[in-house]
């Protein structure tokens, strides 16, 4: 028999062996020269396609989605001036993800065309508006002004395969000049959501548990004297699944929590190949989101609920929904017939076919901060592939306790390291064609 011959898979990360070509064997990819030959033994049976990251075009795929999410935030951040209306600046993300998403994968895969676009619609939430907020069209809501805190929250997908991230800013005078007069709160909270987001994306790897991560983010919140938002989780994501089975909690529920209805998470452990939506929102009031007068209008259709609705509007509704929005979240706003969507949604809510994702609220005068991004749990490592810095008009006196410290200074190193190499290949590659 011919010896194995190896394929280079820069999905799997080098090997633990010490080797350092990238050309190594890969157990998924790797075969002889007689199984590349002759094919498979049964003609007739169909291999199950692989949509998890041992697939390296499955990683590629998450890879590219990354990238428009990055530059999706990144052209947000830069119109949050004052005088800027919420639903032009949900309209702006959402159309940089669907122009970028449709310049990628437009061959067509077997006669039918690779989905792609958004994830999660575009939301922009302002204040002690936690996340969600998503206005419709008719809907007239106060513009940014300066001093407000924006938290900006989206998702993009390849082919399902889903990025997404959320970001927190304030607003400045002028777009030329940064924020001034950032209380001590404000601060401290940003500060304490951002550096959890980034030891709880450190802290998703292979082997470890959803109790050890929610640890972590508890200890941090406590650094800073913040409290995390009890109800919002991170998920794992899987092709066209936003909310995987497996979550991880921000907070444990005391026995207060538990009486008043929260669950609590079963333990589970993270495993090679998986993916994750590191979300952490954090605020200087209690921490327990309430509802408020803003309009609901992101929902997601529970694939497993079915029901005969009575009213025309709920039918035509949930027929456009099974049509453009089968799996992922989506927004009222996307459907051209806005009030014939309003009168239906309800009813379809009702009876468990839509789920709601609500308009979250804080207490008034408190400070809230969302940080998002998303992990690959790869085999060279956990890799961080959305979310931008936290802005450098975010400071705090506070310090986390040594060991978190430990983390951030690890995780600083190496993003230090990376920009480095980076910046080196960019010269080498610059002299070359020069």
């Amino acid at each position: 028999m011919p010896p194995k011959r190896a394929i280079p898979c820069y999905t799997c990360g080098p090997p633990n062996d010490g080797t350092t070509s990238p050309f190594y064997q890969c157990n998924l990819l790797s075969m002889s020269d007689d199984e590349s030959s002759t094919g498979s033994v049964e003609e007739n049976v169909e291999v199950e396609e692989t949509t998890d990251l041992s697939n390296s075009d499955v990683c590629t795929k998450y890879q590219e989605a990354s990238k428009i999410v990055n530059l999706a935030l990144t052209g947000l951040i830069s119109q949050c001036i004052p005088g800027a209306k919420i639903l032009d600046l949900c309209n702006f993300g959402t159309t940089i993800i669907n122009t970028q998403a449709g310049k990628l994968y437009q061959k067509k895969v077997k006669g039918v065309a690779v989905e792609r676009g958004v994830a999660f619609p575009v939301c922009v939430s302002v204040n002690d508006v936690i996340c969600n907020l998503s206005p419709l069209g008719s809907e007239e809501l106060e513009p940014l002004k300066a001093g407000d805190i924006v938290k900006i929250d989206l998702g993009c997908h390849i082919d399902g395969y889903i990025s997404v991230a959320a970001h927190t800013l304030i607003v400045p005078e002028s777009p030329d000049s940064p924020p001034t007069s950032i209380s001590d709160e404000m601060g401290n909270v940003a500060v304490a959501a951002y550096n959890a987001m980034l030891v709880a994306a450190a802290s998703i790897k292979a082997g470890a548990t959803n109790k050890q991560v929610t640890d972590i983010v508890t200890k941090v919140a406590n650094s800073y004297g913040v409290n995390s938002i009890f109800s919002v989780r991170m998920h794992q994501m899987k092709r066209f699944v936003i909310d995987g089975v497996k979550e991880v909690a921000l907070r444990h529920p005391t026995a207060d929590d538990l009486e008043a209805g929260e669950q609590k998470l079963d333990e589970c452990t993270f495993e090679q190949a998986e993916v994750y939506a590191v979300d952490v929102a954090m605020s200087t009031g209690d921490g327990k989101p309430r509802p408020g007068v803003l309009r609901t209008t992101v929902f997601k259709r529970n694939v497993e609920a079915n029901y005969k609705l009575k009213m025309k509007n709920s039918r035509s509704l949930l027929a456009q929904v099974d049509k453009k929005f089968p799996t992922l979240p989506f927004t009222l706003a996307h459907f051209e017939d806005e009030r014939g969507a309003k009168m239906g949604v309800t009813e379809c809510v009702s009876h468990g076919l839509l789920t709601p994702y609500p308009v979250l609220h804080e207490q008034k005068d408190a400070n809230v901060a969302h940080f998002k991004c998303t992990v690959l749990l790869l085999p060279s490592g956990t890799a961080r592939v959305t979310g931008l810095d936290m802005p450098e008009y975010f400071k705090t006196d506070k310090k986390p306790e040594e060991d978190i410290q430990q983390m951030l200074d690890d995780i600083a190193a190496a993003a230090a390291k990376k920009a480095k190499k980076k910046a080196a290949k960019k010269k080498k590659k610059k002299a070359a064609s020069s």
